[in-house]
């Protein structure tokens, strides 16, 4: 089987992890800059002050996307680029930024395809309360028509946030991202309310606009399953989609949350405020979304604890995403399991995780549009005789591709895919460490960009429209 031909084959990346320029241009400071300031929080202290200082290397990054045969490039927006303190007054030169990114990609003939939020938030309003404070729906629906009027009559895919789940629950439980509080579920709930509210009302605007374009939003998607048959086990997987898949797709997909998760909270005396104009907006918006973006990596395998006072301690260290850590509510934790593969930072390697997944997805959500905006592998790839030999990378896509096809097969309505990540990029927690990019950027040569072995082998994957892949 062939790729259609409405399918899009792209790649990823986002503002704080690529531009730099932090303080060039009239951007303003955001949460991000000032957190990687604590000691102990990053990788070796690194920032994004630089980056990859894509700001000012926009035009040869994009043209080694159009020679890599890119159909679309998925790139975010900085907020504070935009609206320097977040609201108020608008920057001209990041408007004339963004225009020159997405003018410069249609030149190649590649579809722009925007994120509004991809977790760096303008630092005033972090300072303010950040996604605790409602005033921050109120600017992001600001902010978000600011992008629409500015950059809709040529950008027709837009993605609201990006996994909430990890900058809500990094945030608010782990402190391992802004504003780095820890244990405080209530926060946690409360500020993911009011990131679907924003993301709703700004659906409802962007409809009214009748720009004719697609929005939706992106997340983590991260299916659990039980580690085995047992009746404990299966509660535990149950437990664990309910409130890392259930509740963030319930809201966007369905207008309402929940009810085993809302059941929960009350019981615990910590369910969200939520207002009648919340509740509207939600309902409206539900029909109105015409995607959902999936960042899949890895599943869950889960099994009950059964020993009380199991606890989280947050660190950066074990805020990555690898098993071996129980839930914030002590009901469950992740496993490692023997007759698994994992990469090296943990993570389990599972394509066929993602077509379990994407099928349960469809039992839950129906029909929905699917674009698999995040999926690739982190690694630190060996550069043998001058050449970037990045073959585990090549491994990890095609098998990831070969499971979206078994997926469109069998009726999962996807329609792209954006591997993570275009180009090698500051990771947040673990600085320029961690490789996903199929051009190398070199940090002892002047950020010289360089074409890895995977840049060649997915030029050659979207000009055959994926039947080169191996099964």
């Amino acid at each position: 089987m062939k790729f259609a031909h409405d399918f899009l084959f792209g790649a990823a990346t986002a503002s704080y992890q690529i531009e730099g320029a932090k303080d060039v241009d009239g951007k303003g400071p955001t949460n991000w800059d000032e957190f990687v300031k604590i000691p102990g929080k990053t990788f070796e202290g690194t920032t994004g002050e630089v980056a990859i200082d894509h700001y000012h290397r926009y035009k040869e990054d994009i043209k080694l996307m159009a020679e890599m045969g890119l159909e679309s490039y998925r790139f975010s927006i900085s907020w504070a680029r935009i609206i320097p303190d977040g609201v108020g007054a608008i920057n001209p030169k990041g408007i004339e930024f963004y225009n020159n990114i997405i003018d410069e990609c249609l030149k190649y003939g590649i579809v722009p395809f925007v994120t509004l939020y991809h977790w760096d938030l303008p630092l005033s309003l972090e300072k303010d309360g950040g996604w605790l404070n409602r005033k921050t729906i109120d600017a992001f629906l600001n902010y978000a028509n600011v992008c629409f009027e500015s950059f809709g009559d040529r950008v027709k895919h837009f993605i609201t946030f990006n996994e909430t789940v990890i900058f809500c629950g990094h945030g608010y439980l782990a402190g391992a991202h802004p504003p780095g509080i820890h244990n405080a579920p209530e926060k946690y709930f409360q500020a993911t309310h009011h990131v679907f509210t924003a993301h709703a009302k700004a659906v409802i605007a962007y409809k009214k606009r009748k720009q004719y374009g697609e929005i939706g939003l992106s997340h983590v998607f991260t299916p659990a399953f039980s580690v085995d048959n047992s009746e404990d086990n299966l509660f535990a997987a149950m437990h664990a989609n309910q409130f890392n898949l259930n509740w963030f797709y319930d809201p966007i997909l369905k207008g309402e949350y929940p009810d085993y998760v809302m059941a929960w909270l009350e019981t615990q005396g910590i369910q969200p405020k939520i207002t009648e104009d919340d509740r509207e907006s939600l309902i409206i918006s539900a029909p109105l979304n015409d995607f959902i973006g999936l960042n899949y990596y890895q599943p869950m395998r889960v099994e009950r604890i059964h020993t009380p006072g199991d606890v989280v301690e947050p660190t950066r260290e074990n805020a990555t995403g690898a098993p071996g850590n129980p839930s914030f509510d002590g009901v469950y934790r992740t496993v490692a399991m023997d007759d698994k593969r994992y990469t090296k930072w943990g993570w389990e390697i599972s394509p066929d995780g993602f077509v379990s997944g994407l099928q349960l997805l469809k039992e839950y959500y129906g029909d929905v549009r699917i674009y698999i905006t995040e999926n690739g592998l982190g690694d630190e790839d060996p550069i043998i005789e001058g050449e970037v030999c990045d073959i585990p990378r090549i491994h990890f896509i095609n098998d990831h591709l070969v499971a979206v096809k078994k997926a469109i097969e069998i009726g999962v309505n996807v329609k792209g895919y954006y591997a993570w990540s275009a180009i090698d990029l500051l990771s947040w927690l673990n600085g320029f460490k961690k490789q996903y990019g199929f051009i190398y950027v070199d940090h002892a040569n002047g950020l010289a960009r360089k074409k890895k072995a995977s840049y060649y082998w997915y030029k050659k994957v979207i000009e055959t429209r994926g039947s080169n892949l191996k099964s």
